[in-house]
């Protein structure tokens, strides 16, 4: 009954976060409201990561941490989602300082990395048997494929799409969004809450995995202690 009750809330927390996005994505909502979107939501995504492990630490048993879990990423989706769709929808707005790069350039750059962030969402899948935000909670530690160079290539792969989105609208202001924003955004909380969730759930073989791994820039894995 337990696990019914925690899936029906993931999957309806789902589907009313895809509904959000729909709506937002068809509302005219204003230089205040285009703001609150693009930067006030990331902002958000701070305080939403501290309050999460706080919530997390005072007694860190698995239950705890699937509910926890579940309420953080479906705020952390609508967060960066509405962030992402306001950015993008309304970038010709922003548009400032051009960049000089062939339109052809910047969408090719943009199917690689998007199909390099699907490949990710199948890594995890096929090796760790979850989806991302929790839509299914991994239920072993993904560590080989495009694991096994860096601990968060979906973040990585996900980025990199927004940066290739950004060349190709040709928008200084929309790199720098990513890069001053959604990347700190992203970073605090992997550091703050997902590293934390991950060690609860996963115990030393996280920890050894954290250990030989790269946090995001893909290098080649140390060597276990095992086989050092």
């Amino acid at each position: 009954m337990y696990r019914v009750m925690l899936t029906v809330v993931r999957v309806g927390a789902f589907v009313l976060t895809l509904a959000l996005w729909r709506w937002l994505f068809h509302q005219t909502l204003g230089p205040f409201g285009n703001v609150l979107c693009i930067i006030g939501m990331l902002l958000a995504v701070f305080p939403t990561s501290w309050i999460g492990r706080r919530l997390l630490d005072p007694e860190a048993t698995i239950d705890r941490v699937a509910w926890v879990t579940t309420l953080v990423h479906a705020v952390l989706m609508v967060l960066l989602g509405a962030a992402i769709i306001k950015a993008i929808q309304t970038s010709d707005m922003w548009r400032g300082l051009v960049v000089p790069i062939p339109h052809s350039l910047g969408l090719v750059l943009a199917y690689v990395t998007g199909a390099v962030m699907l490949l990710t969402v199948a890594n995890l899948a096929l090796r760790g048997l979850g989806a991302p935000f929790d839509i299914v909670l991994s239920r072993r530690l993904a560590t080989d494929w495009m694991y096994t160079w860096t601990r968060n290539p979906m973040v990585l792969a996900t980025l990199a799409c927004l940066f290739a989105i950004g060349l190709l609208l040709q928008s200084a202001l929309f790199l720098a969004w990513v890069l001053l924003l959604v990347a700190p955004a992203w970073i605090v909380y992997l550091k703050v809450y997902e590293e934390r969730e991950l060690e609860i759930r996963f115990g030393q073989g996280y920890r050894e995995y954290r250990a030989r791994t790269s946090f995001l820039w893909p290098r080649r894995q140390k060597p276990s202690a095992a086989r050092s």
